[in-house]
């Protein structure tokens, strides 16, 4: 079997995700979780995970789901079979911060939360200067994002002015900013909700 996470744009209407999983029924795959990573404006943005006999379905599988009335595919990616749920990954990944220690902490949190978020790279760096205090992956020009970093501080409603493919929170205990990227699929409500809790719990860590 192989699994996929279909990330879904679909009317907040009752019976429009069963209308949803009957046609990934359809094309021979089966629904295994749901997440709900936003809701607003009469739609909903969901992740779907699931699994799927042979991974040739996919294309199958994206055509039946389009046959839904004001239903649109954002992004179909493979994950792990073994994958743990949202709320579980979570969990794993706030127990993880808690064992690690102090002085591997960020080192550690920019690890798990690239991970977490599927970004293509997560920092965390000084608030008053572009330096980067611990990081994973292949992090974009620190002039440029500590420039953006203060410029939005006097913003009311900061992340709203923040483009889709950034998340960030400031941890003001240590002094750092803790940001997080990833290309061609934009950050969601819940996971923005998620970055900036675990970035709290990060700083209250010490």
């Amino acid at each position: 079997m192989h699994t996929f996470v279909v990330r879904l744009w679909l009317p907040d209407r009752p019976g429009a995700l069963g209308q949803v999983a009957s046609r990934i029924g359809a094309a021979g795959g089966d629904v295994v979780g749901i997440e709900i990573l936003e809701r607003g404006g009469g739609s909903a943005i969901d992740d779907l995970t699931v699994s799927l006999p042979d991974a040739s379905l996919v294309d199958l599988l994206i055509a039946e789901v389009r046959q839904v009335e004001g239903v649109a595919v954002e992004d179909v990616r493979p994950v792990a079979a073994d994958r743990p749920s949202g709320s579980v990954a979570v969990l794993h990944t706030v127990a993880g911060l808690v064992a690690a220690s102090p002085a591997d902490r960020l080192s550690h949190a920019a690890g798990s939360l690239r991970e977490l978020f599927d970004a293509d790279w997560v920092v965390a760096m000084c608030m008053d200067g572009p330096a980067a205090v611990a990081h994973s992956g292949a992090v974009p020009e620190l002039e440029w994002l500590s420039a953006f970093l203060l410029g939005s501080e006097h913003l009311d409603g900061e992340h709203a002015h923040t483009p889709g493919d950034l998340v960030w929170c400031r941890l003001p205990r240590r002094g750092v900013a803790l940001a997080a990227g990833r290309a061609g699929r934009v950050f969601h409500a819940r996971e923005r909700d998620e970055f900036r809790v675990l970035g709290g719990i990060v700083d209250g860590l010490g």
